[in-house]
């Protein structure tokens, strides 16, 4: 196949080619031919790089772009979603799923290890065109010549070389890959004996690499790193329509018809052939029931004012002085009741098989819970979370483990509650954080991996 460096090679490493050039020029200006001879040369190079950009402009494959192979990549975790089953998506626990997501379509980023590079040669039948013109050869025929090869060792895809990098144009445009094994082969043929321009040659050829490669690198991490929001978006967008949908049916006043046939469970999807298998989330419940919950705004306001409750504590030492956990709670009552409508806010009422500290209610619904403790370690800190987990119904997603700390060692606290949440049993993932005393979690109910709650923490310093 004639390519750019085929073109190159016959054009300006062809002596046949330079001296015709020359020869018309010096026919053109005899008397200045000298003067002018390195703005030809200059000329040539020049012409040489502008042949190179026309080829890749033509050449089909320098414009696959890596942009492209993104956009399909994002597709197919698109199609992954609008594939699944309405009652999947209903009932999947979303942090699960969109983990398995993001580790299914997570490029794998190829990393070329120069520092590893190993050589070796083997005589090989060379096509007489691949001659330099200084030698005799008959077009048609081959000749054995020594090929000089640096293997350099690679892991990851090693493919995306192929593409030209998103949003950035190279003259390079893309590689040809030749691996044997794990290793990017760069071959070499010895015309000359010479040592020293091999290694030159191959010097300048991974000098040209690299700048792909880096870039190729940023984009594929740039890619990996937006992927697990870019999937939560998709999913939340069309649970969202399909919540709409189910409301609609109910606004109309007609009883729903139960779809028949719904399966119970749903298979682990076939590994890919990278070393690290994820795993479907399992869903176990047939139908999906709407059920009142909390919306994020509201939530986040009541986090607020327990948060500024907390901290006017800490200015005001009085209110908490000889106090015990029922009297703070009270005052954070107080702050609540108002700000929501009559009787929503409650101390010490039951729930499913416990009571507790602070609950607010949607009807017979209850949307939001808190647990008010002082703080007195981390046994007791996990005895909480679970003192909190086992009064949630499956319709309680909205929480808050308050905590009152009279260590005089307030950071120490802070450190270790960050550093030990994760180890819950039900903890599935951290959000982020609203200050350095308030964390965000997500959490699961021992029963039901697949609801989800949200577990606010925030700790006040009462010494």
């Amino acid at each position: 196949m004639f390519t750019s460096d085929t073109m190159n090679q016959f054009f300006f490493s062809n002596p046949i080619f330079v001296t015709i050039t020359l020869w018309a020029l010096k026919s053109i200006w005899p008397t200045n031919f000298k003067k002018i001879i390195p703005a030809v040369f200059f000329s040539l190079k020049l012409l040489e790089k502008l042949l190179e950009v026309l080829w890749i402009l033509l050449d089909n494959n320098h414009t696959q772009t890596y942009k492209k192979y993104q956009l399909e990549r994002s597709r197919l975790a698109v199609k992954t979603i609008d594939s699944e089953t309405e009652d999947y998506i209903l009932n999947a626990n979303q942090t699960e799923y969109c983990e398995h997501l993001r580790e299914k379509f997570l490029i794998d980023t190829p990393e070329l290890h120069f520092e590893d590079v190993t050589i070796d040669s083997k005589e090989t039948d060379i096509p007489a065109e691949r001659f330099p013109g200084i030698y005799h050869v008959i077009s048609g025929k081959k000749y054995k010549r020594d090929v000089v090869s640096f293997h350099v060792p690679y892991t990851g895809d090693i493919n995306l070389l192929r593409y030209r990098p998103a949003n950035r144009f190279t003259l390079s445009g893309s590689f040809n890959i030749n691996t044997i094994g794990n290793a990017l082969i760069f071959d070499y043929i010895n015309f000359n004996d010479d040592a020293e321009a091999i290694k030159k040659e191959y010097d300048t050829h991974v000098g040209q690499m690299i700048g792909i490669y880096n870039y190729l690198k940023t984009d594929c991490e740039e890619f990996n790193n937006a992927l697990l929001e870019y999937v939560n978006s998709v999913f939340n967008r069309r649970k969202e329509h399909l919540l709409k949908k189910k409301d609609l049916l109910v606004a109309i006043g007609v009883p729903l018809k139960h779809k028949e046939g719904l399966t119970g469970t749903f298979s682990i999807p076939t590994p890919k052939t990278r070393e690290k298998i994820t795993v479907k989330p399992i869903v176990t419940a047939k139908g999906f029931e709407p059920e009142p919950t909390l919306n994020i705004e509201n939530y986040s306001i009541i986090l607020k004012l327990i948060n500024d409750m907390g901290k006017n504590f800490e200015r005001m030492p009085s209110i908490y002085v000889g106090k015990h956990e029922e009297d703070l709670r009270d005052h954070i009552l107080m702050m609540l009741d108002p700000n929501f409508e009559y009787g929503s806010a409650s101390g010490e009422t039951f729930n499913k098989s416990g009571k507790t500290d602070i609950q607010l209610r949607y009807n017979s619904s209850v949307v939001f819970i808190a647990e008010c403790k002082f703080w007195d370690g981390e046994k007791s800190y996990f005895k909480t979370i679970d003192q909190l987990l086992g009064y949630l119904t499956w319709r309680d997603s909205k929480t808050s483990v308050i905590l009152f700390v009279k260590n005089k060692d307030f950071s120490t606290v802070l450190m270790t509650v960050k550093e030990v949440t994760k180890n819950h049993p039900n903890y599935l993932s951290e959000k982020r954080a609203n200050d350095e005393t308030w964390y965000n979690y997500i959490f699961c109910l021992p029963t039901d991996r697949n609801k989800e709650i949200r577990m606010a923490v925030q700790l006040f310093h009462l010494p």
